[in-house]
């Protein structure tokens, strides 16, 4: 891997600086929001399930794996694009 120029640097980490809040952003959705709401949520039903209980026991537990997939995707799009992936 050649030297990175502080302008690449700098142009990376915003970028990864950005993925990072929203994806902390979306994780205190689900981890905090989500369950704040449950009773109300419960008025709705999702499998046969009151839609805040299958949030709390399985809904969080799948958008966070689905999260983790995501960030690896674009975080590693991001290393492609200014030339610092590790496959390079």
């Amino acid at each position: 891997m050649s030297e990175i120029t502080p302008e690449v640097r700098e142009g990376h980490w915003a970028k990864t600086r950005s993925l990072t809040f929203m994806v902390l952003i979306i994780w205190f959705i689900f981890s905090f929001v989500v369950h704040w709401f449950a009773d109300a949520l419960n008025s709705m039903s999702f499998i046969g399930f009151p839609l805040g209980f299958y949030m709390a026991a399985q809904g969080s537990l799948i958008a966070f794996v689905v999260l983790i997939f995501y960030l690896a995707y674009a975080q590693n799009k991001i290393d492609e694009d200014f030339g610092v992936a590790e496959d390079e």
